[in-house]
C-alpha cells in the first residue's frame, strides 16, 4: 500500500477514534452507574447505538480530514488545525459530561462543538466538498445529542 496515497486517510482515522477512545475512559465507567440514574428523554436511544454510530461518525472525520490533507489546494493547514482542535472539544464533551457529571456544563460544550462543525463545513468545502459532505452525519448526530444532552438537564433539575 502506498503510504503517500492512504497514510492522511490513516492518520486522520486513528487521530479521530483515538478523540472518541480518550472520550470512552469517561463515558464506559457513567453508563451503568450515574447516567443509567438518569432520567432519559423519551427520544434516547438504546444504549448499544451509541459505540457504532460514534465509531462511524469518528471514521467519516478522518476521511474528511484526509481529503483535505490530500488536496492540492494552499492553506488547508489552518483547516487541518481547526479539525484537530475540534477533537479536543468533541473529546471534552464527554470528559465533562460522563466524568464529571455535568449536563449544563456539557450542554455549553455541545453547542461550540456544533458551531465548530459548521466551521469545518464551511472550511473543508473549498478543499473538497466531499469532505464537506462527510461532515453531515456528524453535524446531524451532534444535533440530535444536543437536545438528549438538554433533555437530561430539564428532566433532572
Amino acid at each position: 500500500m502506498n503510504y503517500r496515497a492512504w497514510g492522511p486517510f490513516a492518520l486522520c482515522i486513528v487521530l479521530a477514534l483515538a478523540a472518541g477512545g480518550i472520550g470512552s475512559i469517561y463515558t464506559l465507567p457513567s453508563i451503568t452507574t450515574w447516567y443509567a440514574s438518569l432520567v432519559q428523554p423519551s427520544w434516547t436511544p438504546p444504549n448499544w447505538v451509541f459505540g457504532p454510530v460514534w465509531t462511524t461518525l469518528y471514521v467519516l472525520m478522518g476521511i474528511s480530514a484526509g481529503l483535505v490533507w490530500k488536496s492540492s489546494k494552499p492553506g488547508k493547514k489552518f483547516a487541518l488545525g481547526i479539525f484537530f482542535a475540534h477533537l479536543i472539544v468533541n473529546t471534552a464533551w464527554s470528559v465533562v459530561f460522563f466524568g464529571l457529571h455535568d449536563a449544563l456544563a456539557a450542554l455549553m460544550i455541545i453547542k461550540s462543538l456544533w458551531v465548530l462543525i459548521v466551521i469545518l463545513m464551511i472550511l473543508f468545502w473549498k478543499y473538497s466538498r466531499t469532505a464537506a459532505y462527510l461532515l453531515i452525519p456528524y453535524l446531524l448526530w451532534v444535533t440530535y445529542a444536543t437536545s438528549l444532552n438538554l433533555g437530561i438537564i430539564l428532566l433532572n433539575p
